[in-house]
């Protein structure tokens, strides 16, 4: 059987999807790792850090927002210290809180955005906007659009890949097609013993040769009368592409040749099938296969990132992912993939630096202000772009909104984000719908 992806990207789109594509313009990258944070991470207490806020702690600020002073319980707001020192690292200094010892030390290839925001303050909505650039209705999701434009390099793998444990927030819309052709919708991949269902061959490869030779010359005598149907001709190389991923799929997922250092590097034990160290080993293990965009969604069995119980709960949360990222990052950059893979690491919006009483343990959604970075192809390493306010509300320097980050991702790849574009209904659709700029700062 083959995956969801794969099959849609035959019957739809033919040998087309089976290809690479021109872009506009020469690409620094090849190829996306996208990290995900489902949630909220909190930018004042990882990567943005703000003295006024612990200085001010527990002043009272105004609530003039509409999103906070007609919330019920915000009559009053309270500024929240952050809970983590920061620190300098790396030869660019940039600093990190200590909740990320280890991806710290790789500042010096990462470049951190501390003035990203959003449209939204919901789950749903932010996080179907941070993937599709539409933040109320479905519509294709970034992994679709880079391999919408460039195609893929590999026939027997698809060309985007979701590696998550279980859905989050937006569920499949978060890398579905949409109206863009089946081709391009991300396949997902659940961590375990069997990360890809019914890929197994059932009967012994010489036969499978002959069985299928038999059934390209009848789809071939059937095609004769037919020579427009595209449908057919793609079902037919569907049957071939199946064949190949019998091979493909299981040597991406077997780690049994990586090393024991590199598989400390990730935080894994040999022989294990999950947690955040098994996506980021999966994601390398992908691109150097040739997959386009690989994106992996942190929803492990220590929950998501939205703290407004207790922001403690970031201290297990970032455990589970800093030793992986950084393994991902040095391992990438030591292979010399990291020259051509654009990493970027996100979150869906930050959390406030204020709540309703200024001993409360947690904080709430925050859309005004969030930090994310990149690293990699075209990425320039070691700088910080853009500020908050002193306490970390708005994002007042060179503010970067989510259509800003997505046109920049999409010129590391070799598009012009306003002309990678795709009708449907009667109009012409892109990522960054009617807004965008590109963040030059962050290019090398």
């Amino acid at each position: 059987m083959l995956l969801p992806g794969i099959m849609q990207q035959l019957l739809a789109d033919g040998d087309n999807a089976l290809t690479e594509h021109q872009t506009h313009f020469a690409p620094k990258a090849r190829r996306v790792i996208f990290l995900f944070m489902t949630g909220g991470v909190s930018h004042v207490d990882t990567w943005d850090p703000k003295p006024a806020l612990t200085r001010d702690h527990g002043k009272e600020i105004k609530a003039d927002h509409p999103e906070i002073k007609d919330r019920p319980g915000y009559e009053k707001i309270y500024l929240k210290r952050p809970q983590w020192e920061f620190t300098s690292h790396g030869r660019c200094g940039t600093e990190v809180s200590t909740l990320f010892p280890e991806t710290a030390k790789c500042v010096d290839d990462i470049a951190v955005i501390r003035s990203m925001h959003t449209s939204h303050s919901n789950h749903y909505n932010a996080t179907l906007g941070m993937h599709t650039g539409s933040f109320s209705f479905a519509r294709p999701s970034l992994g679709s659009w880079v391999t919408y434009g460039m195609g893929t390099m590999n026939r027997n793998l698809p060309g985007f890949v979701v590696i998550a444990p279980q859905q989050t927030y937006a569920g499949t819309q978060v890398y579905a097609s949409d109206f863009l052709p089946g081709a391009y919708q991300g396949t997902l991949v659940v961590p375990g013993q069997t990360p890809v269902e019914n890929v197994a061959a059932r009967i012994p490869t010489d036969r499978q040769q002959l069985e299928l030779a038999a059934l390209n010359a009848m789809n071939a005598q059937h095609l004769k009368s037919r020579a427009n149907d595209a449908m057919l001709t793609a079902r037919m190389k569907s049957f071939e592409t199946a064949f190949g991923m019998q091979m493909a799929v299981p040597d991406a997922f077997d780690f049994s040749q990586e090393k024991d250092d590199t598989l400390a590097s990730y935080g894994l034990q040999r022989n294990q099938t999950t947690g955040f160290g098994w996506q980021c080993l999966a994601a390398r293990r992908l691109v150097e296969r040739g997959v386009r965009f690989v994106e992996l969604i942190d929803t492990g069995s220590s929950g998501n990132w939205d703290a407004h119980g207790d922001m403690m709960s970031h201290v297990g949360l970032a455990k589970n992912v800093d030793l992986p990222i950084a393994g991902l990052l040095q391992d990438l950059k030591r292979s010399g993939l990291l020259d051509d893979t654009l990493v970027v690491w996100t979150t869906e919006f930050g959390r406030t630096p204020f709540n309703n009483t200024a001993d409360a343990k947690g904080r709430e959604h925050h859309p005004w202000a969030f930090s994310s970075w990149l690293a990699g192809a075209g990425v320039k390493p070691g700088i910080v772009h853009g500020a908050t306010d002193e306490h970390g509300l708005r994002a007042v320097e060179k503010p970067v909104h989510v259509n800003d980050f997505h046109a920049t991702i999409l010129h590391l790849m070799g598009f012009d984000h306003e002309r990678l574009t795709y009708r449907h209904a009667g109009r012409d659709y892109r990522l960054t719908d009617v807004a965008g700029n590109v963040v030059r700062d962050v290019l090398s």
